[in-house]
């Protein structure tokens, strides 16, 4: 069975808003959960820098799970996210209670006709 991915926000930084070095932290949520990380481009949601989306495995993808958006990871809140991928992510295991006072809504894109 494929894992679950992890993608940090790589921009935040760029505008001073972000605390935690991205590419830092995709380190350390690489060693840490061995699994997928990569940094992205901006996910329109500075106002809650950190942001990490875990992306169930593709098996979970297929059952319905979604990908989980995370805002404002950082310390303790990265052990959370490393431990919940670690027992499977989305689809697989439950999110933590903890962990979802973190969940944000994705933002919404306006679609051109």
């Amino acid at each position: 069975m494929s894992a679950c991915a992890i993608t940090v926000c790589g921009e935040c930084v760029a505008v001073g808003r972000r605390p935690v070095d991205p590419a830092g932290q995709a380190a350390r949520l690489r060693a840490a959960a061995g699994h997928r990380v990569r940094l992205s481009r901006c996910l329109d949601v500075c106002s809650q820098a950190n942001v990490v989306i875990v992306q169930p495995s593709p098996s979970a993808r297929r059952g319905g799970a979604r990908p989980v958006w995370l805002g404002l990871v950082e310390g303790g809140v990265e052990d959370d996210v490393v431990a919940w991928v670690r027992a499977g992510g989305p689809g697989v295991a439950p999110l933590p209670v903890l962990l979802s006072l973190s969940e944000i809504a994705p933002p919404v894109r306006e679609r051109r006709a």
